[in-house]
């Protein structure tokens, strides 16, 4: 009976022994290792500001977004283009050998003066009048380079918006690996407490094995934030098309201050947000393609000018009588009107105005979601203010009560349950803490890119 109790005493000595040299249980042969991302300098930090620059320089939509851009530019370069006439050059020369059928029907050889013959031209057309297609044309192609650049914004602002949570989660994580650093103190101070008590036989061993517990739901919470910090921050270098593994910086970790927001300024810049400016110019390159589609109705009109010759001589080098090359000039209008063209100028008149109703319907839409996400947004922000104030009190209540409750432990004045039950209140009111700022984070960059701006 002594060599049993002995041995039950030794329990909790020798588990205290164990998380107190940061090692788990594990069979024979293998190692388990603790590694915190600050500890690990394959990471190197980046500010915000940085992060957000190099995303929007290199992320795959940032760059769709600059060469549609540039397409739109060419394409009103383009339009522009159509007022010049087109010319086109040709030259040729051809020898030409066999037999012919002659004037009296029989197959007589053919012996043309020179083996070979030359040509050359030049051709010259305008298309004068067109309904108005070309001047449409490029009022559509002003209207796209005006899409492309709100597109360009709105990706910005969206690539912003991805940084911005990534980065907010690392914040976040390290925010958590700091609350579970703690919490694993305390769960070794519960348990070098826990196991005096039994040694003294002023405890039961369950004590002791609630504390073995607690460690390891501590040593738990200190390696799932780690991981986190890890995930978060390889999808921020991502984000940042980094060469090396970054993450947030050190300094950034401070809590943000908690500003006042106006509301109906905010509702008036929603309305004027990437979102809003990327589906208005959408409906003005729709309206701009009806303009287009009716001007088919109209006769066009083409000037044609062509010189060209053919011979004997190179390229018209001799005037010998026997090798001749003479010139033709040719100056000609046409008028072409297509009566009938197979149901294809009315199906396409069908389908502009159809994207011009598309349009309408998105660019409504789009005020009416910036309007509902403003909302929504300002709503989580005010929410989250008022959550971050009533966690830190509870916070603060939680870390007083625990206090009380370690030295009630201590006399004897209270169980190891209710300590554990104040550690569990604590971490959960930082945890919920946390929460709140990862939430007040989010909003305010949600409300940034709605608005296309900043928050002051």
């Amino acid at each position: 009976m002594k060599n049993t109790l002995i041995t039950l005493l030794a329990i909790p000595c020798l588990a205290r022994g164990i998380f107190a040299q940061g090692t788990s249980i594990v069979p024979a042969g293998d190692t388990v290792r603790h590694l915190s991302i600050d500890s690990d300098t394959s990471f190197h930090p980046i500010d915000l500001q940085r992060a957000i620059e190099l995303a929007q320089a290199n992320a795959p939509t940032a760059v769709q977004a600059r060469g549609q851009a540039r397409v739109a530019n060419a394409e009103v370069r383009q339009a522009y283009a159509a007022f010049l006439p087109n010319a086109t050059i040709t030259a040729g020369q051809t020898q030409q050998t066999g037999s012919r059928i002659g004037p009296t029907g029989t197959i007589v050889p053919f012996t043309p003066p020179h083996p070979w013959s030359y040509s050359t031209g030049l051709r010259a057309s305008l298309r004068v009048l067109d309904g108005g297609q070309r001047f449409f044309a490029i009022s559509q192609s002003k209207a796209d380079v005006n899409s492309a650049e709100a597109n360009d914004i709105a990706q910005q602002f969206n690539l912003a918006l991805q940084v911005k949570t990534q980065y907010y989660a690392i914040l976040a994580a390290r925010e958590s690996e700091v609350a579970a650093q703690a919490q694993l103190e305390q769960a070794q101070a519960d348990m070098r407490a826990a196991s005096a008590r039994v040694r003294a036989g002023a405890a039961t061993l369950s004590d002791s094995l609630r504390t073995v517990i607690e460690v390891g739901n501590a040593r738990l919470a200190l390696l799932t934030a780690q991981n986190n910090l890890r995930i978060a921050s390889a999808a921020l270098t991502r984000l940042v098309a980094s060469p090396y593994l970054v993450t947030a910086a050190t300094s950034d970790t401070l809590e943000q201050p908690l500003t006042a927001v106006d509301s109906a300024a905010l509702a008036q810049l929603a309305q004027q947000g990437p979102a809003v400016a990327l589906a208005n110019a959408a409906l003005t390159s729709a309206r701009a393609a009806v303009r287009t589609a009716k001007s088919v109705y109209w006769p066009t009109l083409d000037l044609t000018f062509s010189r060209g010759g053919s011979g004997y001589a190179p390229y018209g080098t001799s005037v010998d009588d026997t090798r001749l090359y003479p010139y033709v000039n040719t100056f000609s209008f046409a008028l072409s009107y297509p009566l009938f063209n197979n149901y294809q100028r009315e199906f396409q008149l069908t389908q502009a105005r159809v994207a011009q109703t598309n349009a309408d319907a998105t660019l409504r839409d789009a005020r009416l979601a910036a309007q509902q996400n403003l909302t929504q947004q300002l709503a989580s922000l005010r929410a989250a203010q008022e959550r971050i104030q009533i966690q830190q009190a509870s916070v603060a209540s939680a870390e007083e009560d625990l206090r009380v409750q370690q030295q009630r432990y201590a006399l004897g004045a209270s169980t190891l349950l209710d300590l554990l039950t104040s550690q569990t209140t604590l971490n959960q009111q930082r945890a919920a803490l946390i929460q709140a700022r990862q939430d007040y984070r989010i909003a305010r960059a949600q409300i940034e890119a709605i608005i296309g701006r900043d928050l002051q």
